[in-house]
Protein backbone atom coordinates (compact mmCIF):
# COMPACT_ATOMS: atom_id res chain seq x y z
CA UNK A 1 0.00 0.00 0.00
CA UNK A 2 1.21 3.53 -1.29
CA UNK A 3 1.55 5.70 2.53
CA UNK A 4 3.63 8.56 0.41
CA UNK A 5 -0.28 10.28 0.21
CA UNK A 6 -1.05 14.08 0.34
CA UNK A 7 -3.52 14.62 3.15
CA UNK A 8 -6.64 16.61 3.18
CA UNK A 9 -5.83 19.99 3.26
CA UNK A 10 -6.98 21.78 6.64
CA UNK A 11 -8.67 25.36 6.69
CA UNK A 12 -8.65 27.66 10.42
CA UNK A 13 -12.24 27.79 11.57
CA UNK A 14 -13.64 25.36 10.03
CA UNK A 15 -14.94 22.50 11.59
CA UNK A 16 -15.81 18.77 10.08
CA UNK A 17 -18.83 19.57 8.72
CA UNK A 18 -17.16 22.32 6.33
CA UNK A 19 -19.06 25.39 7.96
CA UNK A 20 -16.94 28.03 9.54
CA UNK A 21 -16.99 28.33 13.04
CA UNK A 22 -18.28 32.09 14.08
CA UNK A 23 -16.08 34.33 16.83
CA UNK A 24 -18.05 32.09 19.66
CA UNK A 25 -15.73 28.92 19.00
CA UNK A 26 -19.14 26.22 19.08
CA UNK A 27 -21.57 28.29 17.16
CA UNK A 28 -21.27 27.51 13.52
CA UNK A 29 -22.24 29.72 10.64
CA UNK A 30 -23.37 28.31 7.29
CA UNK A 31 -22.06 29.51 3.89
CA UNK A 32 -23.30 33.18 3.39
CA UNK A 33 -25.06 32.88 0.14
CA UNK A 34 -26.82 34.92 -2.48
CA UNK A 35 -30.86 35.55 -1.47
CA UNK A 36 -32.25 34.24 -4.60
CA UNK A 37 -30.73 31.09 -3.92
CA UNK A 38 -31.59 30.87 0.06
CA UNK A 39 -35.42 31.58 -1.69
CA UNK A 40 -35.39 28.97 -4.13
CA UNK A 41 -34.79 26.27 -1.61
CA UNK A 42 -36.49 27.94 1.19
CA UNK A 43 -39.92 27.41 -2.09
CA UNK A 44 -38.55 23.52 -2.63
CA UNK A 45 -38.73 22.97 1.27
CA UNK A 46 -42.02 24.26 1.33
CA UNK A 47 -43.18 21.94 -1.43
CA UNK A 48 -41.65 19.05 0.01
CA UNK A 49 -42.88 19.69 2.96
CA UNK A 50 -46.54 19.97 1.68
CA UNK A 51 -46.41 16.18 0.10
CA UNK A 52 -46.59 17.75 -3.41
CA UNK A 53 -44.28 16.92 -6.89
CA UNK A 54 -43.39 20.56 -8.08
CA UNK A 55 -44.65 21.14 -11.54
CA UNK A 56 -41.81 21.62 -13.96
CA UNK A 57 -41.37 23.25 -16.96
CA UNK A 58 -41.86 20.69 -20.42
CA UNK A 59 -40.74 17.07 -19.35
CA UNK A 60 -41.82 14.38 -20.03
CA UNK A 61 -43.29 13.13 -16.79
CA UNK A 62 -46.09 16.12 -16.82
CA UNK A 63 -46.70 15.32 -20.83
CA UNK A 64 -47.71 11.63 -19.58
CA UNK A 65 -49.88 13.00 -16.58
CA UNK A 66 -51.81 14.99 -18.99
CA UNK A 67 -52.55 11.88 -20.60
CA UNK A 68 -53.25 9.39 -17.84
CA UNK A 69 -55.45 6.90 -18.94
CA UNK A 70 -54.42 6.43 -22.85
CA UNK A 71 -52.70 3.67 -24.25
CA UNK A 72 -49.48 3.92 -25.22
CA UNK A 73 -46.36 1.56 -25.90
CA UNK A 74 -43.51 2.59 -24.00
CA UNK A 75 -40.20 1.89 -25.73
CA UNK A 76 -37.04 1.33 -23.40
CA UNK A 77 -33.42 0.13 -23.60
CA UNK A 78 -31.56 -1.94 -21.21
CA UNK A 79 -27.92 -1.37 -22.16
CA UNK A 80 -26.79 -3.77 -19.52
CA UNK A 81 -28.57 -6.32 -20.16
CA UNK A 82 -28.16 -9.32 -22.46
CA UNK A 83 -31.98 -10.65 -22.62
CA UNK A 84 -33.52 -7.55 -22.72
CA UNK A 85 -31.56 -5.20 -25.07
CA UNK A 86 -34.52 -4.04 -26.04
CA UNK A 87 -38.23 -4.12 -24.84
CA UNK A 88 -41.61 -2.55 -25.55
CA UNK A 89 -44.32 -2.19 -22.73
CA UNK A 90 -48.00 -1.27 -24.16
CA UNK A 91 -50.76 -0.08 -21.39
CA UNK A 92 -52.75 1.96 -19.64
CA UNK A 93 -50.67 5.44 -18.27
CA UNK A 94 -51.35 5.32 -14.27
CA UNK A 95 -48.99 7.68 -13.07
CA UNK A 96 -45.75 9.46 -13.92
CA UNK A 97 -43.30 10.39 -11.09
CA UNK A 98 -39.83 12.42 -11.84
CA UNK A 99 -38.75 8.66 -12.51
CA UNK A 100 -40.83 6.55 -13.05
CA UNK A 101 -44.24 5.69 -15.44
CA UNK A 102 -46.87 3.25 -13.96
CA UNK A 103 -48.66 1.29 -16.61
CA UNK A 104 -51.11 -1.05 -16.32
CA UNK A 105 -51.67 -3.74 -19.30
CA UNK A 106 -55.35 -4.30 -20.10
CA UNK A 107 -54.80 -7.46 -21.97
CA UNK A 108 -53.08 -9.47 -19.13
CA UNK A 109 -53.96 -7.28 -16.26
CA UNK A 110 -50.47 -6.33 -15.05
CA UNK A 111 -48.83 -3.68 -13.49
CA UNK A 112 -45.60 -1.95 -14.07
CA UNK A 113 -43.26 0.22 -12.42
CA UNK A 114 -40.61 1.46 -15.20
CA UNK A 115 -38.09 3.69 -14.72
CA UNK A 116 -37.66 6.99 -16.93
CA UNK A 117 -33.47 6.39 -16.94
CA UNK A 118 -34.65 3.60 -19.62
CA UNK A 119 -37.25 5.30 -21.69
CA UNK A 120 -36.52 5.65 -25.25
CA UNK A 121 -39.79 7.50 -26.47
CA UNK A 122 -43.48 6.60 -25.96
CA UNK A 123 -45.95 6.07 -29.03
CA UNK A 124 -49.72 6.98 -28.43
CA UNK A 125 -52.56 5.96 -31.24
CA UNK A 126 -54.35 8.88 -30.85
CA UNK A 127 -53.73 12.52 -30.75
CA UNK A 128 -51.34 13.95 -27.25
CA UNK A 129 -52.63 16.34 -24.89
CA UNK A 130 -50.00 18.64 -24.63
CA UNK A 131 -50.51 22.42 -23.12
CA UNK A 132 -47.64 24.71 -22.51
CA UNK A 133 -50.15 26.92 -20.84
CA UNK A 134 -49.82 24.02 -18.36
CA UNK A 135 -46.48 24.78 -17.09
CA UNK A 136 -45.86 28.15 -14.64
CA UNK A 137 -43.40 30.22 -16.16
CA UNK A 138 -40.04 31.14 -14.62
Amino acid sequence: MNTNYYPNPTFPNMNTNGLQMGAMGGVAVGPSGNTANNSNNMNANLQANNNMLALEQSYVENILRLNKGKLATFYFSFPDSVEWRDKTFTGIIEAAGRDHIIVSDPKTGRWYLLLMIYLNYVDFDEKINYSPEYYPQN
